[in-house]
């Protein structure tokens, strides 16, 4: 197992600067989002290869692997000229997360928190968008991969175990697990049933999780919290991850550089 974290949690800047905290700090793996991370890139659009190159070289020198090329993009936007620029972008980036080493380039599938019907609405949007966007990966041999969020059109088990059957390439098309992003109703959840259901049925496609805790304030206000102190519950999480025999990645999202230390001993001991 490698430990990363989310890159841009610790602020945009420079790329030998983040390079260099991110070693020092003790992660094994970083996702980076480029534009999101580094001073010297703006957008997806802007990206040349001399930034892939010298991110590369000082990642590679600070021992850092980079498992996701973050490009998150609104895949399921009944409107076709949003749908266009993200399936273009998201080509895009397949090219450069080749060229930059990484394992898998990722992506969500909508910008928005959709409800039911909306989530119902965007979903054939969102199917069409995934599979050009994997012609894509499958002619240049890049991986992607894709990331169930429960308020998006990859909304559930069922419409993730459909896409993967569509798609049925399972070398180019891989998962990302974020459990928490997946808990509706905590209060009423049996998260070891929920996360061994999901687990046991698409676990052969997860290459990544991530890794983070959250509280419900008044109006059910999502929280960020240190992990261990939230609602999300990992035992049965922990439990697969002992049974694997291959490198997998966990990387911490919104983390907190005050709690980093405490939250890297809960990830190892997963």
């Amino acid at each position: 197992m490698k430990i990363g974290v989310r890159a841009h949690d610790y602020g945009k800047r420079n790329i030998e600067e983040l390079a260099a905290i991110l070693h020092d700090e003790d992660y094994n793996a970083a996702q980076l989002a480029l534009p999101k991370a580094f001073i010297e890139i703006d957008q997806y659009e802007t990206i040349t290869m001399e930034h892939i190159e010298k991110i590369r070289e000082a990642f590679s020198r600070n021992m850092i692997e980079i498992p996701v090329f973050g490009c998150y993009m609104d895949l399921g936007n009944p409107d076709p000229s949003v749908r266009k620029q993200a399936v273009t972008t998201l080509k895009q980036c397949l090219f450069w997360g080749k060229e930059l080493g990484a394992a898998v380039v990722g992506t969500e599938t909508a910008y928005p928190h959709l409800d039911p019907e909306g989530r119902q609405k965007w979903k054939p949007y969102m199917m069409d968008s995934v599979l050009r966007v994997l012609e894509e990966a499958q002619r240049i041999d890049m991986k992607l991969a894709i990331e169930p969020v429960y308020w998006h059109p990859l909304t559930d088990l069922e419409t993730t175990l459909e896409v993967i059957k569509k798609a049925d390439d399972p070398h180019h098309l891989r998962l990302i697990f974020d459990a928490s992003n997946l808990l509706e109703f905590p209060e009423k959840t049996n998260q070891n049933q929920l996360w061994s259901a999901w687990l046991d049925s698409i676990g052969d496609y997860v290459d990544v999780l991530h890794i983070k805790d959250f509280s419900l304030g008044r109006n059910r206000l999502y929280q960020p919290e240190p992990l261990g102190q939230g609602v999300m519950r990992y035992e049965a999480v922990s439990k697969w991850l002992r049974k694997q025999e291959r490198e997998l990645y966990l990387l911490r999202e919104e983390m907190n550089p005050l709690f980093a230390k405490d939250d890297l001993a809960f990830m190892r001991k997963l």
